[in-house]
């Protein structure tokens, strides 16, 4: 049986090995030597100081390691200047330490010298540790787009030590970016018939649930049991299910938002999944308006309740917009609708103003008034149920 070029397709699933510990940072020299011997660690100028144990592990197994810092953002002006640092040191692996813009810059860099690239986050903030994707921003944040690569990772170390020194923002964060991958999965391939795509979307709700169950108890235990588990549930699983779906199961809105709103320089101090978060509200209120979903009510109800026992964002004010024009507003939604983007995905017509009007309405009425608490971890947020 003969099988057409075109009925072929090449997912990136998974890292190739994923190690996890605690403070396992200084025995890693030797599992790299395997990929390379002249190492070039890519960070910014907060993670590079942090894996300090795994340059003396480098010089214990006699490699010649070089750090760079990567700057602010993953951009083309970033990777152009470390291109000539990895050609210059003659790398043959790239690891990258930090957040999802640090990772996402290794991970590029690595792509385009076409060399092992080994992660290490310092946070829960994203899964950009195991993906095979890298996001690429101006120099000035705002996103322009991304770039799919052969393969993910082919070591990825989450060292809880280290991530436990992230602060606790971080984390939220990247619980509100884990959130997005059942609430746009559902919308852009719910109906799929494939049974990788299904398997991924129920990947995403299970992910859902995991965060709805674990993350009270999490900020409640910094570094307890079940923080591990929300951290292996945003850094690990939320990869998989982009690994497993492919590009098929897209994002949808939640993201687009995102990707407008950092075109709005008051808006750069937000993280990622901050964005995101406040994307899913967003993409659910369209659904109500354009999609007269019963369904997307409750579960923005459900989402916002969440929100405010945990500090993920639920208005424009929480993201720094409190005082955006509605000039502001218009550019951020017209670049969230421009074409190609994912929010076409959703299973109707989405206009800038329709965007616009949905982002300056993510709140059900009757709770606009109720408090926020703390988002400390020693802050006891009460349980939301699935």
């Amino acid at each position: 049986m003969t099988t057409s070029l075109s009925a072929i397709s090449t997912l990136a699933i998974a890292p190739a090995q994923v190690v996890r510990g605690e403070g396992i940072l200084s025995n890693q020299g030797e599992a790299i030597a395997t990929l390379g011997q002249r190492p070039l660690v890519v960070g910014g100028q907060h993670s590079l100081p942090r894996v300090q144990p795994l340059l003396d592990a480098h010089h214990q197994a006699g490699l010649a390691s070089q750090t760079a810092d990567y700057g602010r953002d993953c951009s083309e002006a970033s990777l152009e200047r470390l291109l000539g640092i990895a050609q210059k040191h003659q790398a043959d692996v790239v690891i990258g330490v930090g957040g999802g813009k640090a990772l996402d810059t290794a991970k590029l860099l690595a792509h385009q010298i076409r060399c092992p690239v080994v992660t290490i986050p310092t946070s829960g903030a994203t899964c950009a540790a195991w993906t095979a994707l890298s996001n690429v921003y101006s120099e000035a944040g705002a996103f322009r787009y991304d770039v799919a690569l052969d393969r993910c990772p082919d070591r990825l170390i989450l060292d809880y030590d280290l991530i436990r020194t992230s602060p606790p923002r971080t984390l939220i964060a990247g619980i509100g970016d884990g959130l997005a991958k059942w609430y746009e999965a559902s919308v852009s391939s719910g109906s799929s018939d494939q049974t990788l795509i299904i398997s991924a979307v129920q990947q995403g709700r299970v992910l859902r649930d995991i965060l709805f169950q674990k993350t009270p108890a999490a900020l409640r235990q910094w570094g307890g049991p079940e923080w591990r588990e929300v951290v292996d549930a945003t850094v690990l699983l939320a990869g998989v299910i982009g690994g497993v779906g492919g590009a098929q199961c897209r994002t949808v809105a939640a993201h687009a938002v995102h990707n407008g709103l950092t075109q709005l320089p008051a808006c750069h101090d937000a993280l990622h999944g901050e964005k995101v978060a406040y994307g899913i509200l967003v993409q659910l209120r369209l659904e109500e308006m354009g999609g007269k979903s019963s369904l997307a009510t409750s579960a923005r109800q459900q989402l916002i309740q969440f929100y405010r026992a945990t500090g993920l964002p639920q208005t424009l004010a929480d993201l720094g917009l409190g005082n955006a024009t509605l000039a502001d507003l218009q550019r951020a939604a017209e670049f969230a609708c421009r074409e190609g983007s994912d929010i076409h995905h959703l299973p109707f017509t989405v206009s800038p103003d329709v965007l616009l009007a949905a982002m300056v309405s993510p709140l059900c009425p009757e709770l606009r008034e109720r408090p926020r608490p703390s988002s400390s971890p020693s802050t006891a947020p009460s349980e939301v149920q699935p």
